[in-house]
């Protein structure tokens, strides 16, 4: 029986709970630009009339950032501090975020995957920098714990974040369907886009102001430096070292394959709802703000079921219920694929209950023993959320068949997260065989 007793933002007579605090809206932070970024690859399809995989490059600008910039961050942070990485990986946020303004003005898809890029350069290095430093914020034997309570208050900011693409994008952009944007002439097609990339834009000109205002508060914030202890860069050595450890490199690989399942789940979601409720007779733009509500639903089962697991851990091992619920996916993966009625869709959202324990559980295992090279471990595992950009084009690319096997091929893309899922079943039962984790 684990001891339940200890307290999890306590070490050596000092207390966390403030700068614990801080960071953690980070988290909600950076879970609201992930999920408004989801449904932005229906809405640029439409926008820009494009096929989907076309649409699929925002997540590959999006989480190419994220690998582009883990380990310059990990280097940043070993060679400053956690407290420098976040204000940089703020400021990079908040240019990303503004700069979606002049790539309006261009009128052009590319100029907001850079936009995305430059966004998500931040993203990586607000990762790379708070989860080791949540991890650091008490004893080792309750980092996991610790970790899984911080990343709950993510998936609030996604929450919000998919509110604001359903109710302030998807519902504002022009009632066309894209049969009837495919009829525009050219100058009417500019007007329409101009319009609707109005529209898009706002709300990231909003959370590039709210983000301004956060980096302001925690520069002027006294944080701790525990775990900054060692400036000293020794890149090579230090990968070497901790890719030889078992359960790091498996960490690594489990995770790209987590967060492509994650992204993929609910990006392609709106697909698989558009699909399913226009051949109930419903139009394309009502099954897409309807598709984006049972996404709603499934964030809102996801943060739900976070903290569920979290409490959960006081009890039982992170490996064993790791595997638990990656099991439990691959069940409900199989249900969105074989189902072509609501009950794929009621299985594609009790998916999100199975992911909510994955990351932090993955990412806290991994990191178990590394001590100050949790910096470099940490950028690994942030890199690794390339999987989120290499993923999704893949199942874009099958979605654009449109029939499989005489199967719906949006049902049959599903066949990606379920090998995704199949893999963390392996790490998670493997943990638990070290009986360590």
């Amino acid at each position: 029986m684990k001891d339940t007793n200890q307290s999890i933002l306590h070490k050596d007579g000092i207390s966390y709970v403030l700068p614990f605090i801080l960071v953690t809206c980070c988290f909600a932070l950076w879970g609201f630009a992930n999920d408004i970024t989801n449904p932005m690859v229906k809405a640029f399809s439409k926008i820009f009339r494009m096929s989907v995989t076309d649409g699929a490059l925002v997540q590959v600008a999006f989480y190419g950032g994220y690998f582009a910039m883990a380990f310059p961050a990990a280097m940043f942070i070993r060679k400053y501090s956690y407290k420098a990485g976040i204000l940089l990986g703020l400021g990079l946020y908040a240019v990303g975020a503004l700069l979606f303004f002049p790539a309006k003005m261009t009128g052009s898809y590319y100029p907001f995957l850079l936009a995305y890029f430059i966004l998500t350069c931040g993203l990586s290095f607000l990762e790379t920098s708070s989860n080791p430093y949540i991890l650091s914020m008490g004893t080792e034997a309750t980092a996991t714990r610790r970790l899984n309570l911080a990343q709950s208050f993510n998936p609030m900011g996604s929450l919000l974040g998919m509110y604001v693409a359903m109710h302030f994008i998807q519902a504002k952009l022009n009632p066309m369907d894209t049969a009837e944007r495919a009829q525009l002439n050219p100058m009417e097609f500019a007007a329409v886009k101009d319009a609707d990339l109005s529209v898009l834009i706002a709300p990231y000109l909003t959370i590039g102001i709210v983000i301004l205002i956060m980096f302001l508060i925690i520069r002027f914030t006294r944080m701790p430096k525990n775990g900054d202890q060692s400036h000293s860069i020794n890149f090579g050595p230090t990968l070497k070292r901790i890719f030889s450890i078992h359960h790091y490199r498996e960490g690594v690989v489990a995770q790209f394959f987590y967060v492509g399942a994650q992204i993929m789940c609910w990006t392609f979601i709106i697909q698989y709802g558009t699909r399913l409720f226009m051949s109930q007779g419903m139009e394309e733009k009502a099954a897409e703000v309807l598709s984006q509500e049972y996404n709603i639903i499934a964030m809102v089962i996801f943060c739900i079921s976070r903290f569920v697991c979290t409490f959960i851990l006081r009890y039982l091992n992170p490996g064993k219920l790791l595997a638990i619920l990656a099991i439990a996916g691959c069940c409900f993966t199989a249900g969105v694929i074989f189902f072509q009625n609501i009950w794929g869709m009621y299985c594609l959202v009790a998916v999100s209950a199975c992911m909510s324990l994955m990351f932090p559980t993955i990412y806290g295992i991994a990191l178990t023993g590394l001590g100050d090279d949790a910096k470099f471990g940490a950028a690994g595992l942030i890199m690794a959320i390339l999987g989120g950009s290499v993923l999704p084009p893949l199942q874009a690319s099958i979605i654009d068949m449109s029939t499989i096997w005489n199967m719906p091929a949006v049902n049959v893309s599903f066949i990606l997260p379920f090998i995704c899922f199949v893999v963390i079943t392996i790490y998670g039962h493997r943990s638990y065989q070290r009986g360590k984790y």
